[in-house]
């Protein structure tokens, strides 16, 4: 597809290359976003375990992995192609687009650096499109750990994200945020700590969410707030966290305009919702959408946390965006 005939088919979104373009009108509707794949199989990637990687003899190694990630790429510029055909301009990619890529043997760092080019490509074609490309690094980055060689490996997992994104072209900035939990509970001084010594591409895209158990939304906004890192405000995991009835709890505003203050540019303010799958405050996700805050109609980004994918965007769009 050439870019005039994508740029068309966005019907009206932006295609300037620069993140500082996307502002937003007040009037403008929120951006649901797409979370890594499809509920279809059009948008799916390919892994390889630990275990099978080390299976293979050294010298199969690079071989292995650079088809791994060529495939995977292709399958990224295919979610494009996904996110443009539906008017979606907010993609979170998976954790595990290049598996071992922080691999200690350095074998997956080095065949993405030899494919930078084609990394870039993929980069400016987002851009191009006006499409936010996000990350969710996975539930093994603890920052606020006891151990300090989980600390260390945290950090070395968000370098390898943070240079992927550097080799995706993405901006240094919370355009192209890497979103992580507080992690271990009650070490606040701790987190802060962290982060304040992490690397500039680390620190400049890194946002906190707040979750059910560990850190709830006020303990994490004081985290942001010292460290100086945006806030990704769940409702869903504030309502279970707090044990509210609704959505539309004055609580469930007050942080969500809360969060937005820790916003250096609040158009690019990002949140989650998802929904119970049995109950209001059930902790499983829902297949589909069918309860939102009133709040999240002023949500410039909306990333949609239900099983059933673009399924659940359409469904969301159908009663909540009309």
């Amino acid at each position: 597809m050439s870019a005039v005939r994508e740029s068309k088919s966005l019907s009206g979104i932006a295609t300037n290359n620069s993140p500082n373009a996307q502002q937003l009108e007040k009037t403008a509707p929120p951006h649901l976003g797409l979370v890594c794949i499809t509920f279809s199989k059009e948008v799916r990637f390919r892994t390889i375990t630990r275990t099978r990687y080390l299976e293979l003899p050294e010298e199969q190694r690079e071989t292995a992995l650079k088809v791994l990630y060529r495939d995977n790429l292709q399958r990224l510029d295919l979610a494009l192609t996904f996110c443009v055909r539906n008017s979606l301009r907010l993609y979170r990619m998976t954790s595990n687009l290049f598996p071992m890529s922080d691999w200690e043997d350095e074998v997956g760092a080095t065949v993405l650096e030899k494919m930078s080019a084609d990394l870039a490509k993929i980069g400016q074609r987002a851009a191009r499109l006006g499409i936010r490309m996000v990350l969710h690094p996975d539930q093994y980055v603890v920052l606020s750990s006891d151990s300090p060689q989980v600390v260390a490996s945290s950090i070395k997992i968000l370098d390898r994200h943070a240079r992927t994104l550097d080799l995706l072209g993405l901006p240094r900035s919370s355009w192209s945020l890497m979103n992580i939990h507080g992690g271990k509970s009650q070490r606040p001084d701790q987190l802060v700590g962290v982060i304040s010594e992490l690397p500039e591409n680390i620190k400049s895209r890194l946002t906190l969410e707040n979750d059910e158990h560990a850190y709830s939304t006020r303990e994490i906004l004081e985290v942001c707030q010292r460290a100086d890192v945006p806030l990704v405000f769940d409702a869903h995991h504030h309502i279970c966290h707090e044990n509210l009835e609704s959505y539309d709890d004055p609580n469930v505003a007050e942080m969500f305009y809360a969060a937005r203050e820790t916003w250096d540019k609040p158009e690019w303010q990002l949140v989650h919702i998802s929904n119970g799958e049995e109950a209001f405050q059930d902790r499983k996700h829902s297949d589909l959408i069918t309860a939102m805050p009133s709040v999240y109609r002023e949500a410039p980004w909306i990333e949609v946390e239900a099983k059933h994918k673009e399924e659940a965007i359409a469904h969301l769009r159908s009663w909540w965006l009309q």
